[in-house]
């Protein structure tokens, strides 16, 4: 192939989020074991976070100043999960900032190609300036870009008249219905707003773009996939689920951070509950749910009586220099009388280590794209309780389309703290999942979809298919680039 002739050097810019960090490291390894020179841009203590599972690869980490004084942040507060929620918006701003830097960087390295992911939509612009073709990378479905497209572009909200009244998005390859509260309020109104103009750059920018990698797998949701390739017309490729592909448990438990918990320990716990016996719940590392809701999920747990891994972030606590069986979120006595039954991770977790074990039989998921894809890949059904983001069109996407899951009901979106559910419909949901009539037909389908995805990170299977074609595509591009010695002109 052609760059094995030259070494073709990718760049990495993933946004300040553990969301968007994962998937992106774990691309920049899948590139690097293609031959490609593979660089991550990132600021000093991103850079920490990710350096661990980095190691015994080829990637490169390149670091930058982060304009922390400049939009008001201490030092130190550089992602999402080190910043105060009421800090979050100077995070933001944060983003805008790190125009000067990434062109100094582009303009000294003159990458052969920028993954820039879609939170910077000034990255194709900046990297205009060196003719560098800018890929925009998209931590989250086909399905959600073509879902919020046609939001934008038909306004089915329109029609309805209240919040919670169910509309259909016209024009996609299935019947999807949503209300205008699992939307933010940009979307789902008329009315021009700063984050309509936002969203408006950010559009621009994808289609003056190169082109889009996504963090998915063809046979997934290929509807979808074609639906943006042909409908939209646009490029598109897809490299995942990118979990399958490090199969060493250092490279899966350090994905993300360090876990809070010893995973032989976890293991041996999990090795001792019978096959499909064990619900894992974990809402990721930015939703924040009161002390009252985590009471509501104990009491549920504790109702349903099946085996659980409960995973909960240490910002959801009340303090954390409390004793275990003092801590205020949790019912007087839940622990001693769940034990040997659960297992509580305070922080951070070995995801795909548990995911993937015999044991576990179902996911309580707040339906972020790394979790879902991570399910997935597993083949483990899924109880759905979305938050915000892209969470509302991830679960019609399981529940809906794919039908390998169960809505725990959540109404709206309501960013971090998420919408309030009660003990009765957590309970109902789980013993749905784990043995409702339904249980065994969504079981079946989840494990089919594992092994399409396993294929799909096969030599041959799409996945990889489309990672060769992206880096044919750049190589060649770099060869007529030397050859004429003329600038580049790209297109959408």
């Amino acid at each position: 192939m052609a760059c094995e002739k030259l070494q073709l050097q990718f760049f990495f810019f993933p946004a300040m989020a553990q969301g968007h960090m994962i998937p992106m490291v774990d691309m920049a390894r899948l590139f690097a074991s293609r031959g490609i020179k593979a660089t991550i841009v990132t600021t000093p203590i991103n850079a920490a976070l990710i350096s661990k599972s980095l190691e015994r690869t080829t990637v490169n980490i390149l670091t930058f100043k982060f304009p922390s004084a400049e939009v008001g942040l201490p030092e130190g507060c550089e992602n999402v999960d080190t910043t105060p929620p009421h800090l979050l918006p100077n995070l933001f701003m944060a983003s805008q900032k790190m125009q000067d830097p990434i062109d100094k960087i582009l303009r000294d390295h003159r990458p052969d190609c920028l993954v820039a992911d879609w939170f910077f939509p000034w990255a194709t612009d900046v990297a205009g300036r060196y003719n560098i073709p800018r890929i925009e990378f998209n931590a989250t479905s086909f399905f959600n870009v073509c879902v919020t497209h046609c939001m934008h572009l038909y306004k089915p909200f329109r029609n309805v008249s209240s919040d919670s009244e169910p509309f259909v998005i016209p024009n996609l390859p299935d019947v999807i219905q949503m209300t205008r509260l699992q939307f933010p309020y940009h979307v789902n109104r008329d009315e021009v707003t700063e984050s309509d103009t936002q969203n408006g750059v950010r559009e621009s920018s994808e289609l003056k773009s190169y082109g889009s990698l996504f963090y998915s797998f063809n046979d997934l949701e290929p509807a979808y996939v074609d639906y943006f390739r042909k409908v939209l017309g646009r490029k598109g490729w897809s490299v995942g689920p990118l979990s399958l592909c490090f199969r060493n448990m250092e490279g899966r438990t350090h994905r993300g951070g360090e876990a809070a918990i010893d995973e032989h320990e976890c293991l041996k716990w999990l090795d001792s509950q019978e096959p499909y016996s064990v619900i894992y719940i974990c809402f990721g590392s930015l939703s924040n749910f009161n002390e009252s809701q985590l009471r509501e999920i104990a009491f549920a747990l504790e109702a349903c009586g099946h085996q659980f891994v409960w995973v909960v972030r240490k910002s959801m606590q009340k303090k954390d220099d409390q004793e275990e069986h003092e801590e205020d979120w949790l019912p007087e006595g839940f622990e001693k009388r769940t034990k040997g039954k659960g297992l509580i991770i305070r922080g951070w977790a070995p995801q795909v280590v548990i995911l993937e074990h015999k044991a576990v039989g179902a996911f309580l998921t707040h339906c972020g794209w790394n979790s879902v894809l991570e399910g997935v890949a597993v083949g483990v059904p899924m109880v759905t309780w979305p938050v915000f983001a892209d969470h509302f069109c991830n679960e019609q996407l399981v529940t809906q389309v794919l039908r390998i899951g169960v809505p725990v009901g959540v109404k709206k979106w309501v960013t971090l703290i998420g919408d309030s559910v009660k003990r009765e419909a957590i309970e109902k949901a789980v013993k749905r999942i784990m043995a409702g009539e339904d249980a065994e037909k969504m079981r079946a389908r989840a494990k089919a979809l594992a092994e399409k995805a396993k294929h799909a990170v096969e030599e041959g299977g799409s996945s990889m298919v489309d990672l060769e074609a992206l880096i044919q595509e750049i190589a060649s591009r770099r060869v007529a680039v030397d050859a004429c010695k003329l600038p580049v002109q790209f297109s959408s």
